[in-house]
């Protein structure tokens, strides 16, 4: 795990805003995370054209998506720094801009290392992103006095979900990359990120002289606590990506298109999941929600080992999309407000832990699988959501994250 620098300070204030104002800054902030889920999911549903139209095989096309997480992984810890120093409004911006310029130029036809820059830069800007737009999500959370990042979440699962199915009709309708990438920048994307963009909270600088002297360090074992939680989250997110279908169409003996209905049973449960999030954990509180939704995932996930038949298959995944729903909002509330620790340092600190989760978690249950078989393999899920559910007390926020003043 990486070290970080990390300015000192005390827990995250809360400032009364005019409640008009505090709701375009809401608008705002979800407006991001949307577009960061259509931007994203466009991507995703055209990797097979990209694929065909550069002519890469399987091994070549892995190295590619490998790029886009390793450019992610490197933009996320710059991106919490540099927030703290300069504020997230201004990191959220840049990267938000970035982002959506870059997709277009994926559909380019250029040269492999030329392709594999573009692949990184978009990668980086995709994690400067998300470190930075929930450092904003987090500011206007304690505004509020009251538990809202779930809902923005929510909205980062409707985008991904409008992106791919837009994405899907437009390559059946045999529309080319550049079309379809220039259309989604330009014409859906850029009009929300400038709303969004030209309305944010101004953090302003988080003792930037501090962060200018201090040298690197460990995260506190506050961080190393919720970076676990969100590593064994979103290891479980994906697997599910990657080997839903692939357990349906092996032991299920499902079609095709019943394998990819798995997937989407457990997307479409998780984003409904996240739009509840903010309620029950406003009547339950976060650690009983992350317990629960452990539990329920792992529930769920044992429905379909053990039983291995499509109907139960599909319910089960959607029991796991919806005990994950909550969790990662809860695990980036926590983070965001710790004491003694900028918002942004500590959202990037366990961001960059828990996405390393999300990108080792298939091939670890793919080498496991050589060894035990696949439905062994994905019962690591299951323990792993167990050490969820044991380490459930470190999101636990004090009282003075929405009360101090």
């Amino acid at each position: 795990m990486e070290s970080y620098l990390s300015p000192t300070i005390t827990t995250p204030r809360v400032v009364v805003a005019p409640r008009r104002e505090l709701i375009v800054s809401r608008l705002a902030v979800a407006a991001l995370f949307f577009m960061n889920g259509v931007l994203f999911a466009s991507w995703v549903s055209r990797i097979p054209a990209v694929q065909t139209a550069r002519g890469l095989s399987h091994g070549q096309l892995g190295l590619a998506l490998l790029m886009i997480a390793f450019g992610a992984l490197v933009g996320m810890p710059p991106a919490g720094w540099l927030s703290s120093r300069f504020g997230s409004r201004r990191v959220t911006q840049v990267s938000a801009a970035v982002f959506f310029l870059v997709l277009p130029l994926l559909a380019f036809k250029t040269s492999v290392i030329v392709f594999a820059l573009i692949l990184f830069l978009f990668g980086a800007a995709h994690g400067a992103l998300d470190v930075a737009m929930n450092a904003q999500a987090v500011a206007v959370e304690l505004r509020y006095g009251r538990p809202i990042m779930s809902s923005f979440h929510a909205l980062f699962s409707v985008g991904g979900l409008a992106g791919a199915a837009f994405g899907a009709v437009i390559a059946n309708a045999g529309i080319g990359l550049l079309t379809h990438f220039s259309a989604v920048s330009f014409l859906l994307t850029a009009p929300l990120a400038l709303f969004g963009c030209l309305h944010l909270i101004d953090t302003g600088r988080t003792h930037s002289h501090v962060a200018r002297r201090a040298g690197f360090r460990w995260p506190p074992k506050a961080l190393v606590a919720l970076g676990a939680v969100a590593f064994c989250v979103m290891m479980g997110e994906g697997a599910m990506a990657d080997w839903s279908a692939v357990f349906l169409r092996r032991f299920a003996g499902t079609s095709d298109g019943v394998a990819a209905a798995g997937y989407a049973a457990f997307s479409i449960a998780m984003a409904a999941g996240r739009f509840s999030g903010d309620w029950l954990s406003s009547l339950f509180g976060p650690v009983t929600l992350v317990r629960a939704g452990g539990l329920l995932a792992a529930a769920g996930l044992g429905l379909v080992l053990i039983v291995v038949e499509p109907t139960a298959a599909l319910i089960g995944f959607a029991a796991v999309g919806a005990g994950f729903a909550t969790v990662v909002p809860q695990v980036f509330s926590a983070a965001g407000s710790t004491a003694g620790i900028s918002p942004e340092t500590g959202l990037a600190t366990v961001t960059t832990i828990g996405y390393t989760g999300f990108l080792i978690g298939p091939p670890l249950i793919g080498f496991a699988a050589e060894i035990i078989g696949l439905r062994g393999a994905l019962g690591i899920v299951i323990v792993m959501t167990g050490v969820m559910i044991v380490l459930a007390p470190s999101v636990r926020r004090s009282p003075l994250s929405f009360a101090g003043v």
